[in-house]
């Protein structure tokens, strides 16, 4: 399989193993770019439902940068890739002109028996659509952050330190491995830029069918809230990588949030695969019907690009 859109990743048949092979940048985030890099990348393999094992990356630095900067980006890599049990097994640095900060671009690859693994392209109708833990996770912690001078004071001290540890959620290997091993996995994806929105849509693209999302049944932390409102943007539409989307045979669902449930990772059904790829729909809580948004870019930027 390879370059489509909607598709975390490519994979390469060698012999009898399949390699899943992802790349991704980082380049909305400072304060933990080289654990986000690791992170990003490990997520788009694991939603193939197939663990990680190596991680390549090419550090990009503006011209100011010094030691420190490439030193700290390395440890952060060092331990996220420990972490998840990772090799990093190659890479490149250097200065690029006309950068204002770092840009880590990484590529992570996995090794699976041939054929053992999903895709974003297989979600069929009648399927039900899950969501793990909350959304704009990501979102959350960089803006917790990044941008920590701006929300000191219009945000509550202890909501504001919970989201800047958000970081810690952001790897959703764990759950995807699960879902996988626990059976009736159809299709599974890694909403990033576009948030939700974006990653269902994108789940929807890659396998040509509709969807009929629930507002009510979207899981939003406190501090997504919170920060969302004081920048004034659309949580379903913030990055969310750390939030897993899984569609799923009907009679395996129950089953596969049960799995999560057990493991300590929160998960709950939002909504249903519709043969029409055209109808995508989303239910508000006050039962209203309006066309499922698809987002013209991620609200991170416009939140970096505003002051409070």
């Amino acid at each position: 399989m390879g370059p489509a859109p909607g598709f975390d990743g490519a994979v390469i048949d060698v012999g009898d193993k399949s390699l899943i092979v992802s790349m991704d940048p980082i380049t909305g985030a400072i304060e933990r770019i080289g654990w986000l890099a690791v992170n990003v990348n490990a997520n788009d393999v694991a939603t193939f439902g197939v663990e990680p094992v190596f991680f390549f990356s090419c550090i990009l630095l503006p011209e100011n940068a010094n030691k420190k900067i490439v030193e700290t980006i390395c440890v952060q890599m060092d331990k996220a890739a420990k972490d998840l049990g990772m090799a990093i097994v190659g890479g490149h640095c250097e200065v690029t002109p006309g950068l204002t900060n770092p840009v880590v671009v990484g590529c992570t690859v996995g090794i699976t028996e041939k054929g053992n693994y999903v895709t974003a392209g297989g979600a069929k109708p009648g399927n039900k659509l899950i969501i793990t833990k909350t959304i704009g996770i990501e979102g959350t912690a960089i803006l917790a952050n990044d941008r920590e001078a701006q929300l000191r004071g219009k945000l509550d001290d202890t909501l504001l330190g919970s989201a800047k540890n958000f970081f810690n959620v952001i790897s959703v290997v764990e759950e995807a491995t699960l879902a996988f091993q626990t059976g009736g996995v159809t299709a599974m994806h890694d909403p990033t830029e576009g948030g939700i929105a974006g990653g269902i849509h994108e789940l929807a693209d890659a396998s040509n069918v509709g969807v009929k999302i629930f507002e009510e049944k979207i899981s939003m932390a406190k501090e997504t809230f919170e920060i969302c409102r004081i920048f004034r943007i659309n949580p379903l539409q913030l990055i969310s990588s750390g939030t897993l989307l899984i569609a799923a045979k009907e009679d395996q669902t129950e089953k596969i949030v049960d799995v999560l449930k057990e493991n300590g990772i929160d998960a709950s059904v939002v909504g249903v695969i519709l043969k029409n790829s055209q109808e995508r729909v989303l239910i508000h809580r006050n039962g209203s019907r309006t066309r499922f948004m698809r987002p013209l870019c991620d609200h991170l930027w416009l939140a970096l690009k505003k002051r409070v």
